[in-house]
């Protein structure tokens, strides 16, 4: 028996290995060995999706804009106060959406106060993604954990709030 190894057990040879591709022609260059550099996308190309977010935004605002959510019939009831009888931290969310439409800021906080200050913090974050966006840099939002429990902690406290009599100015 011959003990020489086979070309398959033979260890791999150092060095950079060639891009695959087709066989090179002869006459023609060598496969580059390593792989061109990725082209920056453009600045229309990077304000893409803050565009596509903002447009899906503004035709939800229009739709609920053009469809009053204060005539019964036309959106679904929350289960919540359908089944319970308390206000979760959404509801009134809706007519706060409507009357953000038609420009009304203090029916807007009338019906749901906390989704008017989430409002004004997505314009905020999606202003600060576009211009991110527009130069080239990412947007991170590094929420630690402390950061989560505090938001939870102000959804809790206002929907106790609001369903309790003292808070009454806080329900829609």
């Amino acid at each position: 028996m011959d003990a020489s190894p086979t070309p398959a057990a033979a260890p791999p040879t150092p060095g950079p290995r060639p891009v695959a591709g087709p066989p090179p022609t002869p006459g023609s260059p060598p496969a580059p060995v390593f792989p061109p550099a990725p082209v920056p996308a453009s600045r229309l190309r990077r304000i893409a999706t803050p565009a596509a977010v903002m447009a899906v935004v503004v035709g939800a605002f229009g739709y609920v804009g053009s469809v009053d959510p204060n005539e019964p019939g036309h959106y679904p009831v929350c289960p919540l106060l359908r089944f319970t009888g308390i206000y979760c931290p959404g509801c009134g969310g809706l007519r706060s959406a409507h009357a953000v439409a038609h420009g009304d800021i203090a029916a807007a906080l009338g019906s749901n106060a906390l989704a008017v200050a989430g409002y004004a913090v997505f314009a905020a974050l999606w202003v600060l993604w576009t211009v991110r966006a527009f130069a080239g840099r990412p947007l991170r939002i590094d929420l630690k954990p402390l950061h989560w429990w505090g938001i939870g902690a102000v959804l809790l406290i206002f929907t106790v709030v609001r369903n309790l009599p003292f808070g009454s100015a806080l329900a829609p």
